[in-house]
């Protein structure tokens, strides 16, 4: 029972999540803040509800590595999702075709954003209301960012070169003239309200399946619930691909990843045995240093702008998805 209702849960999460990608299309159109901007902010927030959920409740609830796992797990898998989106658009690499200043800010304040946990981790066991200094500072480092990714798009310095293959982020004329703008908010905001609804069934099973199976906490935050909170992801970007939306599919995956660090901020306030940072152990940390490694490959593979590479994919895509699914079977073999 435990097991369906954490596969209907995912299964909920992956089909609603994917009807988010059109409406957050037409609304980075509407509102002027662009497909790289929207879909760090607001698609990557509300594609990232389930994994927020179920840190926050396994954090409550006294299972600090199952929600460290999950929030952190989350990101690696959604960056190994952009790879998998990247075999879709078979024309020309992702990265080629979607390099933008906004998204190499958002992935360079992704990297930061990261460290933060790991240097927390390593200084003195300090509270304040049982809430480590880190979090806030964590808090505000995002915020911080995110006014650099905004500016960087309003006020840009430096741009990549477009080529034939680039894909510009340019206002679709039917969406600007659509007059039932309200109508589309309330559709993203319900299927925000359901895929959040459905993290929390996953926080819920995840917890049991952790108690009932033997696989430690670990395993089951790092790779079950991070994938089935993450499938919106991976669903949005692919359809973003597919849409033709490239800008909105890697500042999706880029700016949910940013996003979702947050989930171990809000973590630490839910967590009231003390710092969840102290409560981190080398596997957490081997994740986090795994997501680092990702994420410096995805910026590599966004500089390098290579426009065919192993299998048609781009040399970051096959590294990244050789990498995630070696570490996790290594962390699935050695539990």
């Amino acid at each position: 029972m435990v097991v369906a209702v954490f596969i209907l849960a995912a299964a909920v999460i992956a089909v609603v999540g994917s009807k988010m990608t059109k409406t957050a299309d037409q609304l980075a159109d509407i509102t002027g803040l662009g497909e790289a901007i929207f879909g760090a902010v607001f698609l990557g927030g509300c594609t990232s509800l389930p994994g927020i959920v179920t840190s926050v409740v396994t954090a409550y609830q006294g299972y600090p590595e199952l929600s460290l796992s999950n929030a952190v797990g989350g990101i690696a898998a959604q960056t190994t999702f952009l790879a998998i989106a990247d075999i879709f658009h078979r024309r020309v690499n992702l990265e080629h075709a979607a390099a933008s200043v906004e998204n190499l800010v958002q992935g360079s304040l992704l990297v930061t954003l990261l460290a933060i946990p790991l240097f927390a981790a390593t200084t003195p066991d300090v509270t304040f209301l049982k809430i480590h200094p880190a979090t806030p500072v964590l808090l505000a480092a995002y915020i911080m960012g995110i006014r650099l990714v905004a500016k960087s798009r309003s006020v840009p310095l430096w741009k990549p070169e477009n080529t034939k293959e680039t894909k510009v982020d340019t206002p679709d004329k039917d969406t600007l003239e659509n007059r039932s703008r309200a109508s589309i908010w309330s559709r993203f905001a319900i299927s925000a309200a359901v895929v959040a609804v459905a993290g929390y069934a996953v926080a819920q099973t995840g917890i049991v399946l952790a108690d009932e199976t033997g696989l430690s906490q670990t395993v089951v935050g790092g790779l079950f619930t991070a994938l089935a909170t993450s499938l919106p992801e991976l669903v949005t970007s692919v359809a973003a691909v597919r849409q033709g939306a490239l800008t909105l599919a890697v500042g999706g995956i880029i700016g949910g990843n940013s996003f979702d660090v947050i989930f171990v901020a809000i973590a630490d306030i839910s967590y009231r045995q003390g710092s969840i940072y102290h409560a981190v152990t080398d596997r957490q940390i081997f994740i986090i240093s795994l997501t680092i490694i990702l994420t410096g490959i995805l910026l590599m593979g966004l500089l390098r702008r290579e426009k065919h590479g192993i299998g048609n994919i781009g040399f970051e895509s096959f590294l990244v998805i050789f990498l995630y699914l070696g570490a996790f079977t290594l962390l699935f073999f050695s539990q």
